[in-house]
Order: C-alpha cells, then sequence, then structure tokens
C-alpha cells in the first residue's frame, strides 16, 4: 500500500491522535452539548490533520504554507473550546493540561513546518 507524503508527517500523526483523544473526551461531554461544544471542538480538531493532509498535496511551497496555516489556526479555536470546556465542567484539570500540552507540541511543530515551507520558497525564489 503506497504511503503518502502526509502520513510520513510527525505533525499529522500527533494531530491524527490528538483528534482521537478528542473524540474520547468528548464523548463525556453533556448530551445537550452534541450540537455544541461537541461538534465544533471535533470538527476543529479534525481540520487540523485534514488541513495537512490536503496541503501535502498541494504543488506550490505558498500552498503548502498556507494549508499549514490555515491547520495553525484550527488548533488555536480548538485550545479557545478546550478553555471554555473547562470553565463549563466539561473538562477535569488534568484533561485540561494534558490536551493543551498536546495541543501545544503540534502547534509548535505547525510553525517549525510552516517556517521551512516558507524557506523553500524563498531559496526557490532566489534561484531562479
Amino acid at each position: 500500500m503506497y504511503t503518502y507524503s502526509f502520513e510520513k508527517l510527525e505533525v499529522w500523526q500527533e494531530a491524527k491522535e490528538f483528534t482521537k483523544i478528542i473524540y474520547i473526551i468528548t464523548s463525556k461531554f453533556p448530551d445537550n452539548e452534541k450540537f455544541g461544544l461537541t461538534s465544533q471542538i471535533r470538527r476543529a480538531t479534525v481540520s487540523i490533520c485534514s488541513n495537512i493532509a490536503e496541503g501535502s498535496a498541494r504543488k506550490t511551497s505558498k500552498d503548502k504554507a498556507h494549508f499549514t496555516t490555515i491547520a495553525f489556526s484550527s488548533a488555536v479555536e480548538v485550545l479557545n473550546q478546550l478553555i471554555i470546556s473547562k470553565e463549563l465542567g466539561f473538562l477535569s484539570e488534568e484533561e485540561y493540561i494534558k490536551s493543551r500540552s498536546q495541543l501545544e507540541s503540534i502547534t509548535n511543530k505547525l510553525n517549525s513546518l510552516r517556517k521551512y515551507q516558507l524557506n523553500k520558497l524563498t531559496k526557490t525564489k532566489s534561484t531562479n
């Protein structure tokens, strides 16, 4: 079976695992949040790894960096939703700290990936 380039990225692997964790955590949220915060945080979390994957299929470094930026924005959205979830009592302190730490690792890797993509763009322009 062919392995796509995004599957080899540590940040995609980490974001995918984080998504599974968020699904487990949000399954404990109140039923009346099913179409509210539960749905929103799940969609935003899936968006992180989805945008990494989609960006990897783009031709130019600029396009790749654009999708990495979108993935980063989704990660910040998830952070906002984690904060709200904790303040509403849907997350324990331990779940919040662990999730926030995992998200911080993902955003750090996304920043590094974006810098790499933009550096590649700059190097390509300077050689032309």
